[in-house]
């Protein structure tokens, strides 16, 4: 069990938490809900340690484990069996449970012939399933996951749902599938205007709660600026009136002891749309036999050919660790064809994010730092813009 009390947290100006607290009862499987930049992470990363809060206290039983999903890939066993069953409890009768990471291995989509493959020749796909697999392997008391179903295909994903639902002990989920995590918990915690409201049942149950509540509130609201209206306009109209002097005083009184409520203000959505850089041409870019593969295996891509046109937008799909990623790198420039070539209208300006973008930021520079560097005319004012649209405040 986890207990959270008067817990503040704020970077800047920016109010996260305002005196929150809750409790994670022994089997409660919960789903945090919250907009995007309201907390959520943060909230995981106070409860592991990894930040701390302004003040209050987050309470964590003696001996008490807490298993989260790495970001970070390190492995340093020769093949995906061994790298998973690190992760296993110790036993002291020493006796082998790799069976358990063989069975966690194989929902989360390996195949037997996977298992002895080097933690390297893996997409990055599958690294981060084998690092999920490590998790759960571990058996934790407390389980959280930050959008665990990112890189899950349609088959493994169904195993995962299985496996959370028959999970015996505590869990805290963040995912954008409300499906997902309606059918894995057993209650909803929603971040909202600083603080945090837990209530049993699905996703939808506590968006009504803080509708009806909201509502509640903003009627009361109406309704005490009139009387206030009606109480302020008896004493002005009846101050200088002797005969009225305590009735005028009683209500002055009343008036500074009934405390005001404020507006409920607007929350802030994420809002924006893409700009895109005219083109006049019919054909943006043409692929041509491209052909790629790493030394230790068959191509990935083996002599590939087609043609990108003005307004195609195109979905690349297929299995996970078949090279999807790497297409794209090598459309991108990241990664150079054994042969074949990708070729370019001379007018076509791309730009690319990928699986790892993150290590593109420099973490010296600002967010607006950064927003200038890749703005067309680093200009400060639309890099403002850009921030705010995106929610950084």
């Amino acid at each position: 069990m986890i207990q959270i009390s008067n817990l503040e947290k704020s970077y800047g100006s920016q109010v996260l938490f305002d005196k929150i607290g809750f409790i994670i009862n022994p089997g409660e499987r919960i789903g945090l809900v919250g907009r995007n930049g309201h907390g959520k992470t943060t909230l995981f990363r106070l409860i592991l340690g990894q930040e701390h809060p302004d003040s209050g206290v987050i309470s964590i039983p003696s001996g008490y484990k807490i298993g989260h999903l790495s970001q970070h890939i390190q492995f340093t066993e020769d093949s995906v069996l061994k790298e998973a069953c690190l992760s296993l409890p110790h036993r002291e009768d020493g006796r082998d449970e790799s069976y358990k990471a063989e069975v966690i291995l194989m929902g989360l989509g390996f195949s037997i012939e996977d298992l002895v493959l080097n933690p390297a020749q893996l997409s990055g796909g599958f690294q981060v399933r084998l690092n999920l697999a490590k998790l759960l392997v571990s058996d934790p008391n407390l389980l959280l996951l930050d959008e665990p179903t990112n890189y899950l295909d349609i088959v493994s994903l169904r195993w995962l749902v299985q496996f959370l639902r028959s999970w015996k002990k505590e869990l805290m989920i963040i995912t954008h599938d409300r499906s997902i995590m309606d059918s894995v918990t057993t209650h909803t915690m929603a971040i909202h205007r600083c603080g945090i409201r837990k209530i049993a049942g699905p996703t939808e149950n506590v968006y009504q709660q803080l509708i009806l509540e909201e509502e509640i509130y903003e009627k009361t609201r109406v309704n005490d600026e009139k009387k206030r209206a009606e109480i302020e306009q008896f004493i002005n109209r009846f101050r200088a009136k002797a005969t009225k002097a305590k009735a005028v005083q009683s209500r002055v009184k009343a008036l500074q002891k009934k405390e005001r409520l404020e507006k409920l203000s607007d929350t802030k959505n994420l809002d924006f749309s893409f700009n895109s850089a005219p083109f006049h041409s019919k054909q943006l870019m043409e692929v041509k036999d491209l052909y790629f593969g790493f030394k230790f295996g068959d191509p990935l891509i083996d002599r590939l050919s087609f043609s990108v046109g003005k307004k195609d937008r195109i979905a690349i799909i297929g299995k996970n660790g078949k090279g999807k990623t790497t297409l794209l790198n090598l459309l991108a420039g990241e990664l150079t064809p054994l042969s074949g070539e990708v070729r370019f209208h001379n007018d076509l300006k791309f730009a690319y994010f990928g699986q790892t973008n993150i290590n593109r930021l420099d973490p010296k520079k600002t967010v607006e730092e950064e927003i200038m560097e890749a703005h067309p005319d680093h200009n400060r004012g639309a890099s403002r813009t850009i921030c705010g649209v995106m929610m950084f405040p």
